[in-house]
Order: C-alpha cells, then sequence, then structure tokens
C-alpha cells in the first residue's frame, strides 16, 4: 500500500502546475463570452448574406433612377426643408381619393377651445 501512495503523490504534485498553466493559456484567448458573441455575428452574417445580395442587387438596378429623381427634385426638396421649420409640428402625408396629397398640421395642445360668441354675446355669468 506504501508503494501506491508515494508514485500517486509524486503524480498528483506534478500535475498541479500542469493544470495552472492551462488556466494561464485560457486567459489569454478570448473568454467565453467573446467566444459565444463571435459565433452569434458569424452566424448572423451567414444568414443575412443572401438577403443583402438581393439589397445590392436591387440598389444597382435602381439607383440610376433614383440618382435622376434627386437630381430632378433636389432643388425642390431643398426649398421645402427651409420653408418648414419644425416637421414635428406636422401629420403625415395623406393621399386623397383625387390623387392630391395635403400635410396638415398637427392640433395645438395647449390652445384654448373655440368659443361660439353668438352664443355667449348676451350671457354674463356669474
Amino acid at each position: 500500500m506504501k508503494h501506491l501512495i508515494l508514485p500517486a503523490a509524486l503524480i498528483a504534485l506534478m500535475s498541479a502546475p500542469l493544470s495552472a498553466q492551462e488556466a494561464e493559456e485560457e486567459g489569454t484567448g478570448p473568454s467565453l463570452m467573446e467566444r459565444g458573441a463571435e459565433l452569434l455575428w458569424e452566424g448572423l452574417r451567414k444568414e443575412m448574406a443572401p438577403a443583402l445580395e438581393d439589397l445590392q442587387g436591387m440598389m444597382e438596378e435602381i439607383g440610376p433612377s433614383m440618382g435622376a429623381f434627386l437630381a430632378e427634385m433636389g432643388p425642390a426638396l431643398a426649398d421645402i426643408a427651409e420653408q418648414v421649420e419644425d416637421w414635428s409640428a406636422y401629420e403625415l402625408p395623406e393621399i386623397l381619393p383625387n390623387g392630391d396629397i395635403i400635410i396638415r398640421k398637427k392640433p395645438k395642445e395647449n390652445a384654448p377651445a373655440k368659443e361660439d360668441k353668438d352664443e355667449d354675446e348676451g350671457v354674463t355669468e356669474i
């Protein structure tokens, strides 16, 4: 029995530095969170690659017509942008059945409600 204890103790002592060295080697590389994030991004890139290629193809098709539109309408849009001070004061554009496009101003929240002066002219409130 004594013969087995001495070699087992020597093996345990010699293997202890090896586990410490492995721990140091793990510390120099990316952590588990970093590796997990890398795997997640790699998976997303692989899944999104076909959709991004389709988007790139579509942009190549409509690019010239979009450039012509911006060249033609750019100055008019710049004039509108100069005239409108606060875009948040307007509602979304509406297309009417006849094809007209209207953009309404949002009602002011703090504005007092309009009162009918015809009804209140002869009445005095006490």
